[in-house]
């Protein structure tokens, strides 16, 4: 599966989001996703939101998705 669209399926389903995906080209991905709607969110619920958005594809064609996850202004607090 090409990145840009796991990237476009995470940010039309997870509302105001913006995501960096990267692959080794065997399955595995390496994601990054900023979005509001994970204020007041712990890690897991995070991770579940965004596989949230890709359903049955994790498993079979996304086999190992890497996340790192950030609010807005975690993302912002990271780049200073």
């Amino acid at each position: 599966m090409d990145p840009t669209e796991i990237r476009a399926l995470i940010e039309q389903n997870l509302g105001n989001s913006k995501a960096d995906v990267h692959t080794d080209g065997q399955g595995h991905y390496e994601a990054t996703v900023v979005c509001a709607a994970f204020v007041g969110k712990r890690s897991l619920q995070r991770h579940q939101m965004v596989y949230a958005t890709l359903g049955s594809r994790v498993g079979r064609e996304i086999h190992a998705l890497a996340l790192e996850t950030f609010t807005p202004e975690e993302w912002q607090a990271r780049a200073q």
